[in-house]
């Protein structure tokens, strides 16, 4: 796909427009967020990369644009797996609701400054190193197996690795302060529960992006498309949270479906690998076949999950998790 530095620059403009549009209007004060006004931040950021997409259809062609929707589709349903960890950093660190947008804004701004760096990263291993592909292909099967075989668990935000350390070696306060993230008490500069939530939010959201970029280069090779795809998904992350919070736990089967994206798009990465080293012996998968899987799977998951939520409504969903929980130690028995 041949990309000139004005069209680099045109994608680039589009989205500081959106995000200084966002921040004049959406997130100008904090406030709760209503679910009509989720609705409609939600409609209007897919409407604009729907609009996207058929800019690059209509220019690049048909098998760019089928990428581009594809590609477009996966970082969506991934993104609903963000929105469920968000929703357990959130109500664990007990963010009052009115300064969660304001949150989930600086995360959002945190992810689309380091996600390029991961996208050309990838791209670069891509063009460079074919054998990527594989190493792709592995992290997601085995992010899908262990999401499988742990779909109904939590992950635990004490887990966070930046957020112990960060509480291990700086003072901090367990009050908010509105949307500070350090304050002076007693003559000691603390830093605030939003400092930790903050971290936990841009550390959760890098750790997504090891598993949703070569999601996406799994359908499209582009790093234009990659690039457009992450900025348009994360930039409606937000009114998606606001939009989906009460649905929820009725979505029993998404972090099954995902799993079982993330597998499918691993092995097209190997076979791709396969059927650009040795030819039409291994078999392809079109990017057509794969928008449609996809789109499949998704709707099977939702419909199961909207079913069997209505007949039991004790279900309730679960963000899922790569790795077993760690159990905790036990206090060895001292006799008495």
């Amino acid at each position: 796909m041949d990309v000139s530095i004005l069209t680099w620059a045109l994608i680039i403009g589009i989205i500081l427009a959106l995000l200084a549009l966002d921040l004049l209007t959406f997130s100008r004060k904090p406030h709760e967020v209503s679910f009509g006004e989720a609705a409609g931040w939600s409609v209007f950021y897919i409407a604009v990369a729907v609009a996207f997409g058929i800019w690059v259809w209509w220019s690049a062609g048909s098998v760019y644009g089928t990428e581009y929707f594809a590609a477009y589709l996966v970082e969506k349903s991934l993104s609903v797996d963000n929105v469920f960890v968000f929703a357990i950093i959130l109500t664990q660190f007990a963010v009052p609701s009115i300064y969660q947008q304001r949150v989930l804004l600086i995360g959002v701004i945190l992810a689309l400054v380091f996600r390029p760096v991961f996208i050309a990263v990838g791209a670069a291993a891509l063009a460079y190193f074919a054998f990527t592909f594989v190493i792709f292909g592995a992290i997601l099967i085995w992010t899908g197996i262990g999401l499988m075989r742990h779909w109904k668990e939590d992950p635990d935000p004490s887990d966070n690795f930046l957020v112990k350390i960060v509480k291990r070696r700086l003072p901090y306060t367990d009050s908010y302060h509105g949307t500070k993230l350090f304050v002076k008490e007693n003559g000691v500069r603390l830093i605030t529960p939003m400092f930790i939530v903050m971290i936990a939010i841009a550390s959760t959201d890098l750790l997504f992006a090891l598993d949703s970029i070569p999601a996406t280069f799994g359908v499209t090779q582009e790093p234009f498309l990659v690039f457009s795809v992450n900025a348009f998904a994360l930039l409606g992350l937000r009114a998606l949270y606001f939009l989906m919070k009460g649905l929820l736990d009725r979505l029993i089967f998404l972090s099954l479906g995902l799993a079982f994206i993330l597998i499918f798009i691993g092995i097209k990465l190997m076979l791709l690998f396969g059927y650009e080293t040795f030819g039409s012996v291994v078999p392809k998968i079109e990017t057509g076949v794969s928008l449609i899987v996809i789109a499949g799977i998704l709707v099977v998951a939702i419909v199961a999950s909207l079913i069997v939520s209505k007949k039991d409504p004790t279900a309730k969903a679960h963000a899922g998790r790569v790795t077993a929980k760690k159990k905790d130690k036990k206090t060895p028995s001292t006799g008495e």
